[in-house]
């Protein structure tokens, strides 16, 4: 059983929001009271699940955001505020995959794709969610990196490069901020059982299995599980932790 944090007058905004992991911690900022704002690339679908969220006595709205889009991440924001007030807590969760790929046959394509959304995207939307944090003189954001921001694996170059550059950024935007009141640290997800891992790993059973040979909880991970860390993280529980990249893996980057 998760705790449930008391986060009654304060606002969580969450990216990638309409399904996997980010749905799942927006789910879990509404049962503790807060209200949420559904930033996803799919727009009708991050608006279906704040309804679902408002159905169930929480308070929310869904709005489409291209988090490799600055103005886009600046709007959200600003549409954030303006509904809310304030902004306490943000987990900036969108990422994608790119296909494996040799690094001396990796396509230019797939490196500017996966840095717009994983690294850029980060960035920009910790840059305008300090905007209000910094006049407030508080709040809290969860990155989301990876094991492949703590752990190199073959054919993974591009993609565990954003991933690195995530808990840089968080290290980096966490010591400058701490002193005003703000915490920033991230959490890097393991094999986690979502939509975009399932995508990842069809018709890929060979690397499936070398996935579960190195996770030794010998199960994949569930959204939930990610969701509480993020929760932790942005709670008075974790009031001294700053600038961490916190596993979340099921043991495999201890082994």
């Amino acid at each position: 059983m998760s705790p449930i944090y008391d986060f009654k007058g304060q606002v969580a905004l969450v990216t990638g929001a309409a399904s996997g992991m980010g749905l799942a911690t927006a789910r879990m900022f509404a049962e503790s009271g807060a209200s949420v704002v559904l930033a996803d690339l799919d727009g009708d679908l991050a608006a279906k699940e704040d309804e679902r969220i408002v159905r169930n006595g929480g308070t929310a709205i869904g709005l489409a955001c291209d988090v490799a889009d600055e103005m886009q991440v600046a709007a959200m924001v600003d549409r954030a505020v303006a509904a809310y007030g304030r902004l306490d807590m943000a987990f900036n969760n969108a990422g994608i995959q790119v296909p494996p790929s040799d690094a001396a046959e990796e396509p230019i394509e797939h490196f500017e794709r996966v840095a717009a959304v994983n690294q850029r995207g980060v960035w920009a939307c910790m840059k305008h969610q300090l905007r209000v944090m910094r006049d407030q003189g508080s709040g809290a954001i969860v990155n989301c990196s990876s094991l492949g921001g703590l752990v190199g694996l073959p054919q993974r170059a591009a993609y565990h490069g954003t991933k690195h550059a995530v808990l840089g950024m968080t290290k980096s935007a966490g010591v400058e901020y701490a002193p005003r009141g703000i915490r920033i640290n991230a959490v890097c997800p393991g094999t986690i059982d979502t939509p975009m891992v399932a995508d990842m790993l069809k018709g890929q059973a060979a690397a499936m299995a070398e996935i579960m040979k190195q996770q030794p909880i010998g199960r994949l991970g569930r959204a939930e599980e990610v969701a509480a860390a993020v929760l932790w993280l942005c709670s008075p529980a974790a009031s001294f932790v700053i600038g961490v990249g916190l596993p979340v893996d099921g043991g495999f980057t201890a082994h």
